[in-house]
């Protein structure tokens, strides 16, 4: 073969390589179109069908195989369809699965909740009581941002725990409670330590003391006392002069607290410190 024929032969394969690889895309996105338009198309018939038994068995279809876009508008209908009949019940136990399933949170709470009310004597009462809780919970954000879903969880849960005292769910509605109240304290610890932080040492003391009421079996409780009097003592330092005996006697009300309550405190030693100087302002006052 000469090198004239040789090029010829290369081009040649080429364009059938070519061509080949055209019709089979043209081939794979045709047959892919197609693929869309039926399944559209079978779709759309489901939700134009006035079979209400077929309407209702392609939706949970759908609901089976976690297509919840699709099973949901079928569901919604069929939900006011249904109203008054045996299938009622499934219908609405299903929609509110499927909000769950769709990860929207506070509309699934509604129908679970909405549900208990309809259904009062359903088997599902209590599972779906606790997941109306639950889903709150699942809206409850971290412990920086808003904190009304985290309220809103615990007294659902705790709501729950009140109703159904012997559920084998309850366990798990105090694991939860704790976790969000641990969201509470970490958010009240970073607003008194914001304060703490700026100088605003009134503010820091109130919402300090706020805290350890609130929170009493909260960790490191010796050294948020701790700040509690060196806040006490900051602000007496940095008081006009009318104010600062009130505030001294106030920082060694807060150091006779700390010594009595944390005296193995790794604290105890610059809690000293500042009851001395404190003293020692008011010994020179006097």
């Amino acid at each position: 073969m000469t090198k004239y024929q040789a090029v010829i032969t290369i081009m040649f394969v080429r364009c059938i390589y070519y061509l080949c690889n055209q019709f089979f895309m043209k081939y794979l996105y045709s047959t892919l179109i197609t693929f869309i338009l039926v399944s559209c198309n079978g779709y759309q018939k489901v939700l134009k069908s006035t079979d209400l038994d077929y309407k209702f068995e392609m939706a949970k279809t759908y609901y089976e195989k976690e297509d919840f876009f699709k099973a949901l508008p079928i569901f919604d209908e069929l939900n006011t369809l249904y109203k008054g009949t045996k299938k009622a019940e499934e219908v609405h136990y299903l929609l509110a699965y499927t909000h769950y399933g769709l990860n929207s949170n506070l509309l699934a709470s509604y129908h679970f909740k909405l549900f208990t009310i309809n259904f009062p004597y359903s088997k599902h009462v209590e599972e779906l009581s606790y997941m109306a809780a639950y889903c709150f919970y699942l809206e409850s954000p971290k412990s920086t941002l808003d904190v009304s879903n985290t309220l809103k969880a615990i007294d659902e849960l705790q709501g729950f725990i009140d109703r159904f005292p012997e559920s084998n769910r309850i366990q798990k509605c105090n694991e939860l409670i704790d976790g969000l109240n641990d969201k509470l304290e970490d958010k009240s610890l970073r607003i008194a330590q914001l304060y703490y932080d700026l100088g605003d040492y009134k503010a820091a003391i109130i919402a300090l003391n706020n805290l350890v009421n609130d929170f009493p079996a909260i960790e490191k409780l010796d050294e948020i006392h701790y700040l509690i009097l060196d806040a006490n003592y900051k602000l007496a330092l940095n008081s006009v002069q009318q104010k600062k005996v009130e505030r001294y006697n106030n920082t060694i009300a807060s150091y006779r607290f700390f010594v009595d309550n944390f005296s193995n405190s790794k604290k105890v030693k610059d809690a000293e410190n500042i009851y001395a100087k404190s003293i020692k302002f008011l010994e020179n006052i006097n």
